[in-house]
């Protein structure tokens, strides 16, 4: 699957330093990145293509696209997976309830995000991957796991057998979102969970492969005629273009548990390494009203619908970026029109482009941008150092282009 073209990211002289990322199981800040790898890596959770892309998607992807760009600004070379869920219950239930190709609709909805990602300037991933094309990978990984004594079958209704992962197993399971066992059966429950399946041996154990439902998109496999669990994918797909271990898995936090506790459970099965991740990231939740954005409740603010409005998409990232990424928060009028105000005020006064103008100020003012970003991702203090630089210089000097080269670099700003 392709994603979308990436952005022109300015070179800036000098370079900055490894940024420090709070770790969801630990709860304190870690670096995201080897000091003597030269390789940084990178898997976010993509989108489940069933409708269109809102500020919550935004936010999140945005998150680990500053990451990208610092890591970029230190020297890494940077590999980054993400995946597309092109199979699962809510897409099903959406084409069933229009009427629409559930192929049809998740490719639509593809291309709404690629443009969604294309216009905010989101550094694209290296591999963009749909579940419907790693069918076979996953079922390998489900027979791996069951020749390991780490999964077992159940009947499956319409014949067959499902495959769940025994997490009985797993010693290491609940170290990412290091959460309580009434917590974790009430949020698996609520997230596709099926704790008070018949059969399993544990309530929170995930399925891996369900086998063949009338009625249903299904594939051959050695595990039986059906189709991947949730899970399992990003296992398979980070283990693949990543390799074990690697350095840092993001997405919102709603993924923590139990998508991110079940995924680095499966990796450890699968790999054999009992830390397959150094970094879990999760970013906070964008609201409207006080409730989070979500596709089951509706309550959507989509970005193809602000651009399509004539909001720039700038100021769209900007307003996203007032906000630290951990920090869940509500989407405002008043937020995008103090975000449309600041981009007019930086464009008048930062060029888009690189210069030799880097005198005491524009130093200073890229200095304390890198800093904020190397500390866990601080974007509203890098807006902040640039804010300060544009109130202090002078009506009739020469836009700066060492400053705006490195709101283009850094905060993926377009000041064009």
């Amino acid at each position: 699957m392709h994603s979308w073209p990436r952005p022109d990211v300015p070179t800036l002289p000098g370079h900055g330093d490894i940024p420090v990322l709070v770790d969801a199981g630990a709860g304190e800040a870690l670096p995201s990145a080897r000091p003597t790898v030269r390789q940084a890596s990178l898997y976010v959770c993509g989108i489940t293509p069933y409708d269109a892309t809102h500020l919550g998607h935004a936010a999140t992807y945005l998150a680990f696209d500053l990451l990208v760009r610092a890591w970029l600004d230190v020297g890494r070379e940077v590999t980054y997976a993400q995946c597309v869920t092109d199979i699962d219950d809510p897409l099903l239930e959406r084409a069933q309830a229009t009427g629409e190709d559930w192929r049809s609709l998740a490719a639509r909805e593809v291309d709404v995000y690629r443009a969604d990602m294309a216009a905010l300037r989101i550094i694209p991933p290296d591999h963009y991957i749909g579940v419907t094309e790693i069918i076979d990978p996953v079922a390998d990984a489900g027979v791996a796991l069951e020749r390991a004594g780490l999964a077992y079958r159940i009947p499956a209704p319409d014949g067959g057998t499902d495959l769940y992962a025994d997490l009985a197993a797993d010693r290491e399971f609940g170290s990412v979102a290091r959460l309580d066992p009434t917590t974790m059966r009430e949020l698996f429950a609520e997230r596709g969970g099926d704790p008070d399946r018949p059969g399993k041996r544990g309530p929170l154990d995930p399925l891996l492969w369900r086998a063949r439902r009338d009625g249903e998109p299904w594939w051959a496999s050695p595990l039986g005629d059906g189709r991947p669990g949730w899970h399992i994918e990003c296992a398979v797909i980070a283990a693949r273009h990543l390799g074990v271990p690697f350095d840092v898995q993001g997405g919102g936090t709603d993924l923590a548990f139990p998508h991110h506790e079940m995924g680095t459970s499966h990796l450890r099965g699968v790999s054999g390494v009992a830390a397959p991740v150094a970094v879990h990231v999760h970013t906070g939740l964008i609201g409207l009203d006080g409730v989070k954005m979500s596709k089951s409740l509706g309550n959507l603010v989509l970005v193809s619908d602000l651009v399509a409005d004539g909001v720039a998409p700038a100021a769209i990232r900007l307003a996203l970026l007032a906000g630290h990424y951990r920090i869940s928060r509500d989407w405002t009028p008043e937020l995008l029109a103090t975000a449309q105000r600041r981009l007019e005020m930086w464009k008048s006064t930062l060029a888009p482009s690189t210069s030799d103008d880097a005198g005491p100020a524009e130093r200073e003012t890229v200095a304390l941008m890198r800093r904020a970003l190397t500390l866990d991702l601080d974007s509203p203090a890098a807006i902040a150092a640039v804010d300060r630089y544009v109130a202090a210089r002078p009506a009739d000097q020469t836009r700066s282009g060492v400053v705006g080269a490195a709101v283009e670099a850094l905060l993926g700003i377009d000041l064009g």
